[in-house]
């Protein structure tokens, strides 16, 4: 679209117009193709907006015969519209894209530049449910994001491999389970003993005594644990590289809260030596943010232990010292915003200057009720994943029973993942969502199946019409008005891309995924691509369509889902 804006900026400046020039969209396609609004223009006049427009769209029309994009000007009230030749306009817009395919909407705007974002933190001995999905889909597509605006993105994360709910899984494990040969499915099998645990401990608060004590022989080391903690912490981590290998989760640097404690404990001691930090009541170390709006925030408890902030002081070190970053991003749950603020602000009083941001996502919950891996009431991105999977395998299996097996599996993965993906990043990452299994697999409305099938359907097309030469494309050929509002929609993917990446929004590529694949199927049901004897005619549409797979595709590698061939 700057081509074309820069168009009709000249067309303007021609016309008189000096200065920056802003514009807008009419509401309607009837009403025109772009609008340029006159209030300014009427106040410095000391004119009226509508009486100023009228005059400009004049003056503007007796300027048309050397702009070919330009049809006609009319003014609308205080708007000087401007209608498109949509073949001008289709070859303004579909030439770069063809030319540039997968690198269509790259930019180096973050050139030398370096952001670090950590996703998903996940716990060692638990599973990963589709809370932590949530996370990783955001991550993906913010790295992405910044990728494609030229920033060296470092993608890290920051397990959790020694909090309390290791030392109560551990002490589970021993208590219920001791004589007993794990499962091939170890990393389920511990989530389910620190389930068990905990609702044991819900009903035996006198048992723990014992958990603090493996707490204790986990810190010290201790011989008689430290070998269990070793091999079960493994089978952890085996069962999540398994599980990122499927989502395109992939990490620089892994950082173990076992190795960042003391790190943030040294940080602590810093802190209080600059005092920006001080001893508070019973010897526990603070940092008194409350002039900042951010109230007290505990870093060291009084019996000396560290808390989750003396970690995270450690991490923040560690990532300084290993990557000079310009930007720091962090993916929790909500509920941790105000838990970030203390973060952030006592690390930039402690000289940290890069900027440090907080995208804060709402829960996922069932219908029936918030989750709670403590109680065992979550959906496994494992089981998820299953279901979903069978569902549409079946559905595969009618429509392609000639295909083989593994064709059937490598398409039927895809569009599983596709469709979890999607339907996880179409809600904003601040508001909560009910996520409920059935609605993810519809091949129909604001699905990823939706969408896929749409590319699938377009390689169709692209296949059976071969023999075009679509390098020569007479884009006159492109008149009526379904045409033009599939090129306004690829038009606007490289402003919609901006949008999710100043917003940290990748709900923004979701919908405009779907609000294009949409109006392409809208195209296809009222336009003959193949069926017409004009040749002209069917090359100009299939580089259109091309032009559509090419869009749909490069949005939907940014938000980390895969095509197939056909469905």
């Amino acid at each position: 679209m700057c081509k074309v804006h820069k168009q009709v900026e000249n067309l303007l400046k021609k016309s008189g117009i000096k200065g920056e020039v802003f514009f807008s969209v009419p509401p309607n396609p009837e009403m025109g193709d772009l609008a340029y609004p006159c209030f300014d223009l009427a106040k410095s006049e000391k004119t009226n907006p509508a009486e100023t427009a009228k005059n400009l769209a004049e003056k503007i029309n007796g300027n048309l015969s050397k702009f070919v994009l330009v049809e006609k000007v009319v003014n609308y009230g205080p708007y000087v519209n401007f209608y498109f030749n949509t073949g001008e306009y289709a070859r303004l817009i579909l030439d770069d894209i063809v030319k540039k395919g997968k690198k269509f909407g790259l930019n180096k705007n973050g050139k030398n530049k370096k952001v670090l974002v950590e996703y998903p933190s996940n716990n060692t001995h638990k599973e990963l449910h589709i809370g932590h999905l949530r996370n990783i889909c955001l991550g993906n597509s913010l790295a992405n994001l910044f990728e494609i605006n030229g920033y060296n993105v470092v993608r890290v994360n920051y397990l959790n491999d020694f909090g309390a709910h290791v030392a109560k899984c551990l002490w589970g494990l021993l208590k219920f389970h001791n004589k007993e040969k794990p499962p091939k499915n170890r990393q389920k099998w511990l989530g389910e003993i620190y389930a068990e645990a905990s609702r044991y401990l819900k009903d035996h608060p006198e048992a723990a005594d014992e958990v603090a004590i493996m707490q204790q022989k986990m810190e010290a080391k201790d011989k008689s644990i430290w070998p269990l903690y070793l091999q079960t912490k493994q089978w952890s981590v085996e069962g999540f590289e398994k599980a990122f290998k499927d989502l395109k989760v992939v990490h620089k640097s892994v950082f173990y809260e076992k190795e960042t404690k003391h790190v943030g404990q040294k940080m602590v001691d810093k802190l209080l030596k600059n005092k920006i930090a001080q001893v508070g009541e019973g010897g526990a170390i603070i940092a008194d943010l409350t002039k900042y709006g951010l109230d007290i925030a505990l870093l060291r408890k009084s019996n000396g232990a560290g808390l989750y902030l003396t970690s995270d002081l450690g991490l923040a070190v560690a990532k300084n010292k290993k990557y000079k970053a310009t930007e720091s991003i962090h993916l929790t749950s909500v509920e941790q915003n105000f838990y970030f603020k203390q973060l952030f602000k006592i690390l930039e009083l402690a000289g940290y200057k890069y900027k440090m941001t907080h995208i804060g996502y709402g829960l996922v919950t069932l219908p029936s009720g918030k989750m709670a891996s403590r109680e065992g009431n979550v959906i496994l991105y494992e089981d998820l994943y299953k279901d979903v999977f069978e569902r549409i395998y079946q559905e595969t299996i009618k429509r392609h029973g000639d295909w083989s097996k593994k064709k059937i599996e490598e398409t039927v993965k895809k569009i599983s993942l596709g469709a979890i993906k999607f339907d996880i990043l179409k809600h904003e990452a601040q508001k909560s969502i009910v996520f409920d299994p059935d609605g993810v697999i519809s091949f129909d409305g604001f699905t990823g199946p939706y969408v896929i099938y749409t590319v699938a359907r377009i390689n169709s097309l692209l296949n059976k019409g071969k023999k075009c030469p679509l390098q020569k494309v007479d884009y006159g050929c492109l008149k009526n008005q379904e045409e033009k509002r599939l090129i306004k929609c690829l038009a606007d993917y490289q402003t919609e891309a901006e949008k999710a990446f100043k917003n940290y929004n990748p709900s923004v590529i979701v919908k405009y995924c779907f609000d294009t694949a949409k109006a392409f199927n809208d195209f296809y049901t009222k336009v003959s691509v193949l069926k017409t004897d004009d040749e002209k005619i069917r090359c100009a549409r299939l580089s259109l369509c091309l032009a559509v797979k090419i869009i749909l595709q490069n949005s939907l590698n940014i938000l980390s889902i895969d095509t197939v061939e056909e469905m």
